[in-house]
């Protein structure tokens, strides 16, 4: 009997499967500044405990996409170990602040199946929940991911596609901080003087500056989350693939992206939902990522006379400043060298 894990293949998935994912992650001050290094955010809350405290934090809070790539990780083992590509993300809500010290888990359920018309792989859905080592959840969200067959004989199974919200009611955003003392908000020491009621539906914005992406960034990102899907981290596999090289973990583009955004969206300090998430295009080493925004929607929170929320649409390209705000025409094509488009909202001060 083998004592390895080969990671399971699409066969080995079935609607209702709950999988309780192994290692559980204590977050460290190193992981924080780790993330930082890789990525350089500069959103104030989460960079400073003197900021967060003026607030009514205990501390500064890690990184929203940290906690999320810490969870996703926990699931690739067991979910993307033979992964073909990560395709997309809906219904993600952050629901309580990670602080350094605290130990994150994560357990998911498989919610739909559909075999690919090749034979040769198909999609699972998974709502993943990561949790604090005292059972409150910080995170949930779905993904669905395109798994290789073991056997491209095998029967397909009955396709099940769950139904997905297209965007998370902005009223269900009211605990995913605790309530904020909005005269403790420094706009010189946070980087922007602009505020909720200075964004309107409909405007878009670019971030102007571009990130190349290393071999060593995406790296030792991937070992940082502990994420060992074949596809990043191997390139003796991967060089024989369709590629011939590597692929840049989705949630590095996701990370840069948002790092970028700072630039025009400084006090848009925590992320709250994901509404719906694309990874357009593969990224690879030496490409350099760019990032532009489109307000979607803003809207005001049941109880909260604080914090606001933006819906935010957030662009990466690759080798192409966004100036011209590449996106996708009226029949949904991408224009070329777009690698991202996602969908969240963002908390930012009243």
């Amino acid at each position: 009997m083998t004592k390895t894990n080969p990671g399971n293949f699409f066969e080995d998935f079935y609607v209702g499967q709950v999988i309780r994912h192994a290692t559980p992650r204590t977050v460290t001050e190193g992981d924080v500044a780790l993330y930082t290094a890789i990525y350089g955010p500069r959103f104030a809350v989460q960079s400073s405990d003197a900021f967060a405290r003026k607030l009514g934090y205990p501390r500064a809070p890690i990184d929203d996409l940290l906690t999320f790539h810490i969870v996703f990780g926990k699931t690739v083992p067991d979910i993307s170990l033979n992964a073909v590509a990560n395709l997309g993300y809906a219904g993600g809500r952050f629901l309580a602040p990670v602080y350094p010290g605290d130990t994150l888990s994560a357990v998911s359920e498989v919610i739909g199946l559909k075999e690919n018309s090749n034979g040769k792989t198909g999609v699972v859905y998974v709502r993943s929940t990561g949790y604090k080592s005292d059972g409150t959840e910080v995170l949930d969200y779905v993904r669905w991911v395109m798994v290789n067959k073991r056997d491209p004989g095998s029967a397909a199974p009955v396709p099940v596609v769950p139904v997905l919200p297209e965007s998370i009611d902005p009223d269900a955003l009211g605990d995913a901080c605790p309530l904020l003392s909005a005269h403790g908000w420094d706009p010189a020491l946070a980087g922007s003087r602009f505020r909720f009621g200075d964004y309107v539906a409909g405007e878009r914005i670019d971030h102007v500056d571009g990130m190349t992406v290393e071999e060593s960034d995406h790296m030792l990102a991937t070992r940082l989350y502990q994420n060992t899907a074949k596809v990043h981290f191997n390139q003796h596999t991967e060089g024989q693939g369709r590629f011939g090289r590597r692929l840049i973990y989705g949630g590095h583009v996701i990370s840069l992206a948002r790092a970028l955004s700072f630039n025009g969206l400084g006090a848009a300090f925590h992320i709250a939902a994901i509404n719906a998430g694309r990874h357009v295009a593969p990224l690879f080493a030496g490409d350099t990522v760019y990032a532009w925004s489109e307000v979607i929607d803003t809207a005001r929170i049941e109880g909260r006379s604080d914090v606001g929320a933006l819906r935010l649409r957030l662009v990466a390209t690759k080798d192409l400043p966004c100036r011209t705000f590449p996106y996708a025409d009226d029949s949904g094509v991408y224009a070329a060298n777009v690698v991202l488009d996602f969908d969240y909202w963002a908390l930012m001060p009243l």
